[in-house]
């Protein structure tokens, strides 16, 4: 019989990606290697349907750097180049000033230290992970 065994993760992951790398597929969930923060989906689900407009001109990619897009993917990886990085804050800033949340503050911080680093972030969205706890 088979014993997989699933989990729906209602976070989304967000991290900085120290050495980006064009062309590489960036499919498989690792939060730890991003030193990932996780932010509710009570707050990043709202955000992407409330503002779809200003995420129609936040440029991303969607798994690897071949994929361009915008905004972010409810379910998947999305890669926020740094280019894109102030449109991200500018949006997440004016949602919490509905929401004061300190998910969403953190969230501010990750944003201003890939900023300052220039570098891409990583967004995990709704996944289904495998789950590796006791049966």
């Amino acid at each position: 019989m088979d014993k997989h065994k699933f989990e729906m993760i209602d976070n989304h992951d967000f991290g900085i990606i120290d050495f980006f790398e064009e062309g590489k597929c960036y499919c498989d969930y690792e939060p730890k290697d991003f030193n990932c923060i996780p932010v509710s989906d009570r707050y990043i689900g709202p955000i992407i349907r409330k503002y779809k407009y200003d995420f129609s001109f936040m440029d991303t990619y969607f798994l690897d750097s071949t994929q361009p897009s915008a905004g972010l993917a409810y379910c998947g990886v999305t890669i926020i180049p740094p280019e894109s990085l102030k449109k991200f804050k500018d949006i997440i800033i004016d949602a919490n000033n509905h929401y004061k949340s300190k998910e969403l503050e953190l969230l501010i911080e990750k944003i201003d230290e890939a900023m300052k680093l220039n570098k891409h972030m990583i967004h995990y969205s709704l996944i289904v992970h495998p789950y590796m706890g006791d049966d």
